[in-house]
């Protein structure tokens, strides 16, 4: 055999090596993409996203579309040829299997945390709306989880209604923590709490909650990689009741990214006139009970898929804006929020076409 002759078929045979390689060389990447996006004034799967009853609404127009994120499943083993193949692409992004599923998390347990996430995000949402429109809110700190094989399991239980720790009113959830941790571990903790079922009984029967117990329970040492202090092994949050029903109507959809726009979304229901003049405006960011917006995951995913379903604006998280503005879709115009004000003020220069004077995100922020 000629040595070019054999020279082309090593190196072919070689070439054929490497692909396979690649195809069967598992690498510890996961990859995100754009993914659906709804208006929160529209309906999803046939039925109104934004549901409400008991109070007078108003008719909407335009846009004011969630967006989302559609990322591999955390058994899902990426091979070589795919992560070159995303990290090359413009609309996907390769990242760390670990950023997404840190600690060896499972699909099951993503899934739980973001349901979590998603139904919290609702209530804050809801909140948020209700107090820009100065429409009361009834609030208290609940027990959020309670954690297996910790002192409190088996004495709190979640809905729990916390209203004081050691005597001293509990007036928000970081208050527990707090109130628990001025303890030595092996000390006892006393909680005054309402339990679950009395406050759903009183809730139903929309009288307020007079019962209470006091639970004493001996407080533990942690066993993260924090600094060492006394635990119950509880969260604490925080539950709502509202002077009217708010339903969201949306399943298959995690995480807490959605808050802003459902926020939005409720007070243009809820408001004579169009808040956002028929334009169609798009965003993301968690948004807390008082209304300041946070920073979520996967911002270029976002901008690429709300542009990709005709947006015009995009309500960015102030945080998130360095990142979005690296590569903005074109004819998409990034507006900065830190709050559902900034959003509200925002989507008026929008309405009156002042869009000079809306606060664009730059590569600084």
């Amino acid at each position: 055999m000629p040595r070019r002759t054999a020279t082309m078929l090593a190196s072919t045979l070689m070439l054929i090596a490497l692909l396979c390689a690649g195809v069967f060389l598992p690498v510890p990447y996961a990859e995100m993409s754009p993914g659906p996006t709804v208006n929160t004034l529209g309906e999803h799967d046939g039925e109104p996203v934004l549901q409400i009853a008991g109070h007078k609404t108003y008719p909407t127009d335009g846009h004011l579309n969630m967006t989302t994120v559609r990322v591999t499943s955390a058994d899902y083993r990426m091979n070589l040829v795919e992560a070159v193949y995303g990290w090359l692409a413009h609309d996907n992004k390769i990242v760390p299997h670990d950023t997404l599923y840190p600690d060896g998390k499972t699909e099951q347990q993503s899934t739980q945390e973001n349901a979590e996430e998603f139904s919290q995000s609702q209530e804050s949402a809801k909140v948020a709306a209700l107090k820009e429109l100065d429409v009361p809110v009834r609030s208290w700190v609940i027990v959020s989880t309670v954690v297996k094989n910790t002192p409190a399991q088996g004495r709190l239980h979640a809905g729990d209604v916390i209203k004081a720790v050691d005597g001293t009113a509990v007036k928000q959830p970081s208050d527990v923590a707090k109130l628990v941790t001025k303890h030595k571990p092996g000390e006892n903790v006393v909680f005054t709490i309402v339990p679950a079922k009395e406050q759903a009984a009183a809730e139903k029967a929309r009288k307020p909650a007079t019962a209470t117990k006091d639970v004493t329970i001996r407080t533990a040492q942690s066993t993260d990689s924090g600094t060492k202090r006394a635990i119950v092994g509880i969260s604490a949050g925080t539950d709502h009741t509202f002077p009217f029903s708010i339903d969201i109507k949306l399943a298959d959809v995690g995480g807490p990214s959605a808050g802003l726009m459902f926020a939005l979304g409720i007070y243009d229901k809820l408001t004579p006139g169009s808040l956002t003049a028929g334009k169609f405006v798009a965003g993301t960011g968690t948004i807390d009970d008082q209304g300041k917006v946070g920073p979520i995951g996967g911002i270029e995913m976002k901008t690429v898929g709300a542009r990709e379903r005709g947006a015009q604006y995009f309500l960015t998280p102030a945080e998130n804006c360095a990142s979005a503005a690296k590569d903005t879709p074109a004819g998409l115009t990034l507006v900065k929020v830190n709050t559902m004000g900034d959003a509200l003020g925002a989507l008026a220069d929008i309405r009156s076409g002042k869009t000079a004077d809306l606060p664009k995100c730059t590569a600084k922020g």
